[in-house]
């Protein structure tokens, strides 16, 4: 029995490893278990959402017919609007703009998609990363090309000791921005640098944008792959596309609902490519997804709850723990004291509070793994149990 060879050099998920690490802990009685590992949202989801997805009427209907990979042309429209509206920049919804089942499926689908594969070629990666991207690069018959986040360089990526010869190979290269699991946000002339050489050595940029909706200073909301290009004199998004979902944003993970805009003609290709693979979104997620990208209030009422708790929890941490203050998104990169594992392990056993250790979300490059010495520390549980996770960590400081 044959298989894709590439399947061999898949590595075992974050959360497979971490079990492994602590299948022989026995957390401590005293306080109940608190995980903080998963980036899944627990805030309540829209009430709207959920009365359209139980109205019967509607279901019925909507199970009857078969749905369009493109997405209906009701869902494309409210999406165009909503990024006129979010990043000031026209986007053609008949065109520009594909449905995907989630941001997750997207990505690792706009790989084997867009790819050549020839074994030589690179698909550049943050390291730390969202494992996706790796995976979508191996499977693809690519090699994952390694931009490690730098400490000195307030956890930007470093793109100083990519080669020439390196840039020439390239084929595609995945951002995210606010980043996971740093929450820094790429400065806009960083991804315009980036355009630049995605025109001048060939290649495609995939922005994952899901933490877009999630950040500190109201002022100051992060910008876009799509709103640099257009910005810098590239209006058709030229070799860009972005990748958005409403998981994050709208408290909705589980209806695995998103979309890609961006380079019609890279749009075109990924239909095609789609008609085939069969991953049309069902037309009662779409319906509602439409709902959700036409509303604003629940968007804000969200983001202030994470604010909130940030608020709380940096109070309780920073007299203990030297904290990297994200931009975005919903985590800690929190640094340790000692290794990473260790760690996580022990904190487990005193305190019952359980975090991804860094080396996990990262691999080694250069003989160093850019994660080693933090933890990521995941804000999505109620707040009452972030204040509580906060101050057993701060406690465990203490102990230390």
């Amino acid at each position: 029995m044959t298989f894709n060879l590439n399947l061999k050099d898949l590595q075992p998920y974050p959360f497979e490893r971490l079990r492994q690490l602590t299948d022989d802990i026995k957390g401590n009685s005293a306080f109940s278990l608190i995980p903080l590992t998963l980036g899944e949202p627990k805030h309540a989801p829209p009430q709207f959402v959920v009365d359209a997805l139980t109205d019967p009427q509607h279901i019925r209907e909507a199970l009857g017919t078969y749905p369009l990979t493109k997405g209906s042309a009701e869902l494309r429209t409210a999406i165009g609007n909503w990024l006129q509206q979010r990043f000031g920049i026209a986007v053609d919804p008949e065109h520009e703009i594909l449905p995907v089942n989630g941001t997750r499926e997207g990505l690792f689908a706009f790989a084997q998609a867009m790819l050549s594969g020839k074994s030589d070629s690179y698909v550049m990666m943050p390291n730390p990363f969202y494992q996706i991207y790796e995976g979508a690069a191996l499977l693809a018959g690519a090699q994952p090309l390694l931009v490690d986040n730098q400490p000195r360089l307030d956890f930007q990526q470093d793109f100083e000791h990519i080669t020439e010869t390196q840039w020439q190979q390239t084929e595609l290269v995945y951002l995210c921005s606010p980043g996971n699991p740093t929450g820094q946000i790429m400065p806009e002339a960083q991804q315009q640098a980036l355009i630049e050489r995605a025109h001048k050595y060939n290649f495609i940029i995939a922005a994952d944008e899901c933490y877009s909706e999630l950040y500190f200073d109201e002022t100051q909301p992060p910008g876009s792959l799509l709103s640099a290009s257009k910005a810098m004199g590239n209006p058709d998004f030229s070799r860009c596309v972005v990748f958005h979902s409403l998981s994050k944003r709208s408290n909705l993970p589980g209806l695995r609902s998103g979309f890609v805009a961006g380079d019609k003609a890279l749009m075109a290709a990924f239909l095609a490519y789609r008609t085939y693979h069969g991953c049309a979104m069902s037309a009662h997620h779409q319906a509602v997804s439409r709902l959700a990208w036409q509303d604003e209030a629940h968007v804000i009422a969200n983001r202030q709850l994470y604010q909130a708790k940030f608020a709380a929890v940096r109070d309780i941490l920073a007299p203990h723990y030297r904290l990297n203050e994200p931009d975005g998104a919903f985590y800690h990169w929190l640094a340790t004291p000692a290794d990473d594992r260790a760690f996580a392990r022990e904190l487990l056993q005193q305190f019952n509070v359980l975090v991804m250790p860094g080396q996990f979300l990262a691999r080694s490059n250069n003989g160093h793994n850019p994660g080693s010495g933090f933890v990521r520390v995941a804000w999505v549980a109620p707040f009452e149990q972030c204040v509580e996770a906060a101050e057993r960590l701060a406690r465990f400081a203490q102990s230390g």
